[in-house]
């Protein structure tokens, strides 16, 4: 039988490896994020130290790590996947972000992680989804990796509002309480998956979670970053 073969994302150009997703030229000319901090994420001068915003309150993870701002295409997909219900996205998008990191790795080191967690959804809005894009994306970097994966490992506990809608003061104040940590992460490197991060409240609360319980080092990796 003749077999169909899977084309670009991005260009529908027919692609040399169909689990890829994007092809290697639609991934080189994704735009690149301008010069960022390793712990914030955010725009500054030096890429190799934490910036000023960090210095004077670092935020409650050690490093932050994305492919590029919530800008297309890149956007665009990620809503498809979140959105729009294109799971078969999932793979494709969570490649980029091992990219990501593989670059990243050559730049500066940090830990590998013992365990990768994903932004839980409340149950309801996961049972109105179907699915927790976040997961989608966890899944596929550990077996790459070749770490851990615990899918059940944070409870959302409360039925939030939806985050865009808010203030970023409004936002901190929506998580308090949100989320329960449902096994031991004592000594782990964990790097927490999701998605998009804007503010940095949800994940931000989840980093807190991990190193009250005595986490050693967290990590957040993301497709965008909103600067």
């Amino acid at each position: 039988m003749l077999t169909v073969p899977a084309l670009c994302w991005l260009c529908r150009m027919p692609l040399a490896v169909s689990r890829w997703g994007i092809c290697s030229c639609c991934y080189t000319t994704l735009p690149a994020p301008p010069p960022c901090c390793p712990v914030c994420g955010l725009p500054a001068v030096v890429t190799t130290l934490p910036c000023g915003r960090c210095l004077r309150k670092s935020p409650p993870w050690q490093r932050l790590l994305y492919v590029t701002d919530y800008c297309p295409p890149l956007s665009t997909l990620v809503q498809g996947l979140k959105f729009y219900r294109q799971t078969a996205l999932a793979q494709p998008l969570a490649r980029l972000i091992l990219l990501r990191m593989r670059q990243a790795q050559q730049e500066s080191a940090f830990p590998l992680p013992d365990l990768i967690i994903s932004v839980p959804l409340h149950r309801r809005r996961a049972w109105r989804r179907g699915f927790n894009q976040s997961a989608l994306l966890a899944k596929p970097l550990a077996r790459w990796l070749g770490c851990r994966y615990e899918a059940r490992a944070l409870k959302r506990v409360r039925n939030t509002p939806v985050q865009h809608h808010l203030s970023a003061r409004l936002r901190k104040k929506n998580l308090r309480a949100a989320f329960r940590l449902e096994l031991p992460v004592r000594d782990l490197h964990i790097v927490i998956v999701d998605d998009v991060v804007t503010t940095g409240s949800t994940v931000g609360e989840i980093a807190k979670l991990l190193h009250r319980h005595g986490a050693a080092t967290v990590q957040v990796w993301c497709l965008c970053r909103t600067l």
